[in-house]
């Protein structure tokens, strides 16, 4: 399953709710995660959206890798499986 995307590049002050928000557009979003420092809670720039289908990743891959988002240029694309 290819659902799950990486998203890099996020502005600083992006929470889960506006990431899953900014990539509901273009489908079911299962998840939506902005990847957090442990010791101070400030985004590391990047998250992962799941989306309840391939398709739908497909999609938000296409049209939204290179974008901008709030003034930072996001990068989107397949999430690399663990181990692999």
């Amino acid at each position: 399953m290819h659902n799950r995307l990486f998203v890099g590049g996020l502005p600083w002050a992006i929470d889960d709710g506006q990431l899953r928000e900014h990539f509901g557009p273009f489908g079911s979003v299962v998840n939506a995660t902005v990847i957090r420092d442990r010791e101070t809670q400030r985004s590391r720039g990047f998250g992962f959206v799941e989306f309840g289908s391939q398709d739908d990743a497909t999609k938000a891959v296409e049209a939204l890798d290179g974008t901008e988002m709030d003034g930072r240029q996001i990068t989107v694309s397949v999430a690399k499986q663990p181990g692999g």
